[in-house]
């Protein structure tokens, strides 16, 4: 990915203390934050304003508290690199961190003056709640052609944002909480920047939209965004437990297990001090463990599961969507080697139960290719995500208003490094749409440019007034057939249904 900055700029974070030249204000290059000012670039489709800290870093003391505020600073602070990403492990491609100081956000602009303040987008990137960076998303395109402000912003994860122990506030819900914050920072700050406070669209994919939905039952997050999009991260998606045939979890844990996790954990310490003091390297080995936002939580009281099948969510137009082929991704990291077509009864057996296997296996048979791990990722798209995905549509549509879309362009380059070849190949695979709305380096036909075009454009206008402009209840996005889609039969919700 030629355009996205490396790990090691991203951790140039100069200061420059020095008086603001009238000339460079005069061209947008400077803005005002209620921290101080800051120095970004201006290029001739926009300004990118990146590295800006949204919140104290949340070390020593810090680590395992809700955020801090930020320190203010004098003179310009430099923001033309992003800020380092937060501590994880390398994943698909993700390089590790050990940076527990990563609570920055990057704003890029259109250029030129607007006639009246432009929406706000706010990013929440995806990656298990365990890796990412808000730096992978270039979002130029999208802020000119959308004619909004885009915000994409880092929070803590695994161990770091999602640690449970007993008796310690905020167990399991740091990461959420530093989504928060960054919504904060931006109701006090878009304005400066030409954006509109009235006017946020909070969005996000995989585990982003598992924090859209999160923030959408959040008590604590009430009047911090007007609108939200959900991105492959239906709140009610599941995952199989591999230790419990036929037993599928939402990613949610309830606060008593998070915290029994962390009390549990082999590193040496018996109690908050100590474990505070760990080099961030010392919690790595567990950092992956820690993937999962606890509810029963002063900020997140309710499983989002649980509060959309009862109402209780905020009620803010939504666009709610997924690609077509979601578990191509998966079932190649799960398994994989080839299943011959012969073993894949007994694999739906072990993971979806025995009582289901033969019932599953007639709705979906093998297609006669030899390898029967793209009829398994069916099965487990259709169960385990699309079915989901339509039911969050379903459940919030009973009180705000609710958009859907399917992403089903099969071509997109696989842009996750070392995957093994896949029958088929991977279609509309996990995050195969982020091409569409950022720049990550992926090369694009001129046809799925275009696709990216009335993309961006639909994401754009739901940002301004709520509605994608499709009267479909789903439109499926796919090179040379933007259409309606027949969303719940196309992926046998039926059938799921009546298991």
């Amino acid at each position: 990915m030629s355009r996205i900055l490396t790990a090691a700029t991203a951790a140039v974070m100069a200061l420059a203390f020095i008086p603001v030249p009238a000339a460079q204000a005069e061209s947008g290059g400077i803005v005002q934050t209620d921290a101080g000012a800051v120095r970004g670039t201006v290029t001739g489709t926009g300004r990118v304003f990146a590295g800006i800290p949204f919140a104290a870093p949340p070390v020593g003391e810090n680590r395992w508290r809700d955020p801090r505020p930020v320190t203010p600073w004098q003179g310009v602070r430099d923001a033309t690199a992003p800020g380092p990403d937060c501590a994880q492990t390398p994943q698909l491609g993700q390089p590790s961190s050990e940076n527990e100081d990563c609570l920055y956000l990057n704003v890029t602009t259109p250029a030129g003056k607007a006639h009246q303040p432009r929406p706000v987008m706010v990013w929440i990137h995806g990656g298990g709640f365990t890796s990412g960076a808000a730096r992978l998303y270039d979002a130029q395109h999208l802020a000119a052609a959308g004619d909004a402000v885009v915000v994409t912003i880092n929070y803590r994860l695994g161990v770091f944002g999602f640690f449970g122990y007993p008796g310690l506030p905020g167990s399991g819900t740091f990461g959420l909480a530093d989504q928060q914050a960054a919504l904060k920072w931006v109701r006090r700050n878009a304005r400066a920047f030409g954006g509109d406070t009235r006017n946020v669209t909070v969005f996000g994919e995989s585990a982003g939209g598992l924090s859209v939905c999160a923030q959408l039952a959040s008590p604590a997050a009430a009047g911090l965004f007007h609108k939200a999009i959900i991105q492959s991260g239906a709140c009610a998606i599941t995952t199989p437990d591999t230790q419990r045939p036929g037993v599928f979890t939402t990613l949610w844990k309830p606060r008593a297990e998070v915290e029994r996790m962390g009390a549990a954990q082999p590193l040496g310490c018996e109690d908050l001090t100590c474990l505070r003091a760990l080099p961030v390297a010392a919690l790595l080995p567990v950092h992956n463990a820690f993937a999962f936002p606890a509810f029963g939580t002063r900020l997140l009281p309710a499983d989002p599961a649980e509060a959309q099948r009862t109402g209780r969510m905020h009620r803010v137009p939504t666009l709610v969507g997924s690609t077509h082929d979601e578990a191509t991704l998966f079932a190649a990291l799960f398994v994989p080697v080839p299943v011959p077509e012969e073993g894949y009864r007994g694999l739906v057996g072990t993971v979806f139960g025995e009582s289901d296997a033969d019932a599953i296996v007639a709705r979906y048979p093998v297609n006669g290719n030899g390898d029967a791990r793209d009829e398994f990722a069916t099965v487990l798209t259709d169960h385990s995500w699309a079915c989901p995905t339509h039911d969050t549509r379903r459940l919030l549509g009973r009180t705000t208003r609710v958009s859907g879309y399917e992403f089903a362009d099969r071509d997109v380059p696989m842009f996750f490094p070392g995957l093994p070849a896949f029958p088929g190949g991977y279609k509309a695979f996990h995050g195969s749409e982020l091409p569409l709305l950022f720049d990550l380096g992926v090369p694009l036909t001129p046809g799925q440019r275009e696709l990216s075009d009335y993309m961006v454009a639909a994401w754009g206008r739901f940002a301004r007034t709520g509605d994608p402009g499709w009267r479909a209840d789903v439109q499926s996005l796919s090179v040379g057939a933007v259409k309606p889609a027949d969303f719940a039969k196309d992926h046998q919700c039926g059938f799921w249904g009546s298991l």
